[in-house]
């Protein structure tokens, strides 16, 4: 019989291992490419890969080394974050990306119980917001509207 010894390690590793193993059987239908020449699947194949191994490790840490038991759910974070990535994904075609950011933040934020609206939490929702629209639309150059149709 295996003992359990840390059952939050098992837990994150056997999360980490199927959503590495999710990933690398959908990214298998993508060309890889090389290096230097990325195809669509290098990207998602690596993350798999370094998500397989990071699940086993994992696992093997929750079985060989004494750790946290699982505590209760935290059923509004689980929640809030869930719905804060559904809207993210409703609102960047329809209102950009810089309103479908701030939607994600708040509501992520709102999942803290430690979380308290004030400057410092404003100057980095901006700065955030800034950086995001700086790499993602400018520096990638990834076809996302800075400003959706609702703002036109």
């Amino acid at each position: 019989m295996i003992r359990i010894r840390g059952e939050k390690d098992l837990g994150i590793g056997a999360i980490y291992l199927a959503l590495g193993l999710v990933g690398f059987i959908v990214a298998r239908d993508y060309s890889f490419g090389t290096a230097g020449r990325m195809g669509p699947g290098y990207f998602p194949t690596v993350i798999s890969s370094l998500l397989i191994v990071f699940g086993i490790a994992t696992i093997g840490k929750g079985l060989l080394r004494d750790g946290q038991p699982l505590g209760s759910i935290n059923w509004k974070g689980l929640t809030l974050v869930t719905f804060s990535v559904c809207a993210f994904g409703f609102l960047l075609e329809a209102a950009g990306l810089v309103a479908a950011l701030l939607v994600l933040i708040l509501i992520c934020a709102a999942a803290s119980e430690r979380f308290r609206f004030d400057i410092r939490a404003v100057v980095g929702v901006v700065a955030l917001v800034v950086f995001c629209v700086a790499v993602f639309v400018e520096g990638l150059g990834l076809p996302m509207p800075i400003f959706g149709e609702w703002f036109k």
